[in-house]
């Protein structure tokens, strides 16, 4: 039986050739997308949240003009058209402001986005958004009716989701980039075939399967676990939905899958933390993704310009050498998976969480795993 390991020749060339691309723009570190924490408040209570946020934060919102402030610094540096602002919390929809910040994000020429769990959405502030530049939106639906309420923590939050989700794709002939968002767990995993039937009854193309990393209060839930076999099947059923061609579906950006790679996601994988992406925090502080706190920290704006943050620091991240230790210090695959994703690293130890590349391998020397034989024609078939 071929195994995750078994990755073709023709596929380990590319690999190796993405590894220089990947080296080449670690260098350059264009920035392409930051994303902007502009608020902690939320109105739903996640099972798997990060930040832990909660309805009434004590993190004030951060005041749109001091946001506005990075973006006049920024600009002169960088090709606006070409550099994604990315508004995400908590909720976005919290602010009352958004459709100005909007307004005014495009005024500087940036495109702009925001990440919701859709609550607080109506039609009225859908068109207000729309009408202030809005370009692309990305909803969460994390499972059938009851099963989302269940791990969004609100009654009701599945049909307001899907409401947005159905604007959001008729405003797609209007040039709104939109796609779904879906967290995978114990709960959900059996019912990702009717979530796509839904999905695709509702014209959304584009379709993100994740898992959920052991953070926030995912570190404690038992039931957001997936076993190793789960954890595969997510996989095959990404690769059967993408050569079904009814959406476009693909795995999040985190984690190198092996012999996945290619027919799990569109592209190979790479963590673009603080080489492409960049984020302001609430309290001001300069990081990447915002799933890195603590110690990726890099500055902070009230105290720094961020422009020379990004260009003189985030050394940690686009040098990952330090990243060798423990599993990954003998791994075959160091070269091609770079450590994983570094929000998947413990931000005191550096020491590595979670790894897809390791539970993949678990998978095939359990007998449990449901795509075992399947994967085995897969990983043939090269590039």
């Amino acid at each position: 039986m071929t195994d995750v390991t078994s990755i073709p020749l023709k596929r380990r060339i590319a690999l190796d050739l993405f590894a220089v691309k990947r080296g080449i723009e670690s260098r350059l570190h264009e920035l392409k997308y930051l994303f902007w924490e502009c608020t902690l408040r939320c109105n739903l209570s996640c099972r798997h949240c990060g930040s832990d946020c909660q309805v009434d934060s004590q993190a004030p919102d951060m005041p749109l003009a001091d946001f506005l402030r990075v973006l006049d610094g920024i600009r002169p540096h960088v090709n606006p058209h070409k550099t994604i602002i990315a508004l995400t919390g908590g909720e976005p929809l919290m602010r009352p402001d958004l459709a100005e910040a909007g307004k005014e994000m495009c005024k500087r020429e940036f495109p702009w986005g925001l990440v919701t769990n859709g609550y607080a959405m109506t039609e009225t502030r859908f068109a207000e958004l729309m009408s202030s530049g809005l370009r692309s939106i990305t909803v969460s639906l994390d499972g059938l009716d009851g099963g989302h309420d269940w791990f969004r923590g609100r009654k009701g939050s599945f049909p307001r989701a899907l409401r947005v989700i159905e604007m959001a794709a008729e405003a797609q002939a209007n040039g709104l980039v939109f796609d779904v968002v879906t967290c995978t767990h114990q709960r959900n995993i059996e019912d990702l075939p009717k979530i796509r039937e839904l999905l695709v009854s509702r014209g959304v193309n584009r379709w993100r399967v994740i898992t959920i990393f052991p953070k926030g209060r995912a570190a404690k839930d038992a039931e957001l676990k997936l076993a190793p076999g789960q954890f595969e099947g997510v996989f095959r059923f990404i690769a059967d939905t993408k050569a079904e061609g009814k959406i476009d579906a693909n795995y999040g950006c985190e984690g190198f899958l092996g012999g996945w790679e290619v027919y799990a996601r569109k592209n190979l994988f790479v963590c673009h933390a603080g080489v492409s992406i960049g984020s302001v925090l609430i309290d001001g502080s300069i990081s990447a993704c915002p799933s890195l706190r603590a110690d990726y920290i890099q500055g902070n704006i009230y105290k720094d310009d961020f422009w020379d943050v990004w260009e003189n620091r985030f050394r940690v991240m686009r040098d990952r050498r330090w990243a060798k230790i423990g599993p990954c210090k003998s791994c075959k695959v160091w070269r091609w998976c770079n450590g994983n994703g570094l929000h998947l690293r413990d931000e005191k130890t550096g020491e590595l969480l979670f790894c897809h590349y390791n539970r993949l391998i678990e998978a095939r020397s359990s007998s449990a795993s449901p795509a075992a034989s399947a994967v085995a024609v897969d990983a043939r078939q090269g590039l």
